[in-house]
């Protein structure tokens, strides 16, 4: 219930990042490649070498990329080893060697969109091609994230399609990790199968995940139903009232312990920002507490596609990162990135900032702490400008 991942989400927030200088931070921007691809689906976060330092990779059509920290040497880590196109991926270790793994769905422009998904390993030498092993097919597959649906205490690959191919709607499914992953065929869990058109979904709460998706129909969470044993696939899913169709889904807090907010880009590859901010409760019914406020952001965007929520300013609330793709109607035309920053304690004014205005066509973007001085920074990977761009945050004191 709605409750009881506000509860798990205020319990699980972290405040030891230290506040920053007066005022909102400056931006460094960095081209990290200028053509990765002929279109980067998606960026990540990863130690790919196991030397502590976050590493910046990139998945385009055909490849996977990995930047290697501090000077983002390029390594290209997969090559034509799937069928094209490359359209998702997600990291995790895998096979329990300690070393991080790529999950990747492919197969987005083969014939029907016959959705292959398979991890990628290693070879003694991590700058040679990795090698490709089978997970499984679901016709469609358009984002995975790794997160314990299942209550286990392991995580699970949880994989969003876009689109439906049989019954009401698509199978947002679970895939648990075998003994052997490279041999032995992987369970899978049907999480729900109602929705239509699902862009994207996000993983909240604590150690048992819950789901927030991005459908046709609005915004969902999709929840194991008290009682129930991590292998039963018996579900409950509730709608956020007043939402729309929505694309893009985030959840984070605008307060620490006091507001948390649910952020989206509506409809999909919309015009809007929306945000709904809602406060952190004791546990209890949805039905009781349903999040009333809808509050549109911003309704000038041009194909709203990438989102995050972070701390980028050292306050102890997340702003919302956003990033679009195409040119907007508004003064602003982009496309780039922008950071949305709350101008009180409800939620109900933000302030825009510009962080990119016509330098990345973005498709996909993540927000992490890549040099290790305590500021959050930002990722970012190129739809029709190809390219893959570093945000180095380097403080309000830049500003005076």
């Amino acid at each position: 219930m709605i409750r009881l991942l506000l509860l798990a989400m205020a319990f699980g927030y972290s405040s030891s990042q230290q506040a920053f200088a007066e005022g909102f931070p400056k931006f460094e921007a960095v081209t990290i490649d200028p053509h990765a691809g002929e279109v980067v689906y998606a960026v990540t976060v990863a130690d790919v070498n196991t030397d502590t330092k976050p590493d910046i990779v990139a998945l385009t059509e055909t490849q996977v990329i990995w930047y290697e920290s501090p000077d983002w040497t390029k390594h290209v880590i997969l090559d034509n080893q799937t069928q094209p196109d490359n359209v998702c991926f997600a990291p995790h270790d895998i096979d329990g060697d300690g070393q991080v793994d790529f999950a990747i769905g492919a197969g987005w422009l083969h014939g029907k969109n016959t959705g292959t998904i398979q991890w990628i390993t290693r070879g003694e030498n991590p700058d040679n091609k990795w090698n490709v092993h089978f997970i499984g097919e679901i016709p469609w597959t358009h984002r995975m994230r790794w997160a314990d649906v299942l209550g286990t205490g392991e995580e699970q690959l949880v994989v969003s399609p876009l689109n439906k191919t049989e019954g009401d709607g698509v199978k947002l499914t679970a895939f648990a990790i075998p003994d052997d992953p490279k041999t032995d065929a992987w369970p899978r869990t049907v999480l729900d199968g109602s929705l239509n058109k699902m862009h994207n979904h996000w993983h909240v709460g604590g150690r048992s995940k819950l789901t927030l998706t991005a459908s046709e129909e609005g915004v969902h969470l999709v929840m194991r139903k008290r009682g129930r044993d991590s292998q039963t696939s018996s579900w409950n899913i509730r709608k956020l009232p007043n939402s729309k169709a929505a694309g893009e889904i985030k959840y984070g807090f605008l307060r620490e312990g006091s507001v948390n907010l649910i952020t989206t880009v509506e409809p999909m590859h919309g015009n809007s920002l929306v945000v709904y901010p809602h406060p952190v409760i004791l546990p209890g019914g949805l039905e009781r507490d349903p999040v009333q406020k809808r509050i549109v952001l911003d309704d000038t965007l041009g194909r709203g596609h990438a989102l995050w929520t972070a701390d980028v300013d050292g306050d102890h609330g997340d702003e919302i990162i956003l990033g679009h793709s195409d040119p907007a109607k508004g003064k602003i035309k982009g496309p780039g990135v922008y950071i949305y920053d709350a101008d009180d304690e409800t939620g109900t004014k933000w302030t825009k900032h510009v962080i990119d205005n016509g330098g990345i066509a973005t498709e996909d973007l993540v927000a992490e702490d890549l040099n290790g001085d305590g500021k959050v920074d930002i990722v970012a990977g190129g739809r029709v400008t190809h390219n893959v761009k570093l945000y180095i945050n380097r403080g309000a004191s830049a500003s005076k």
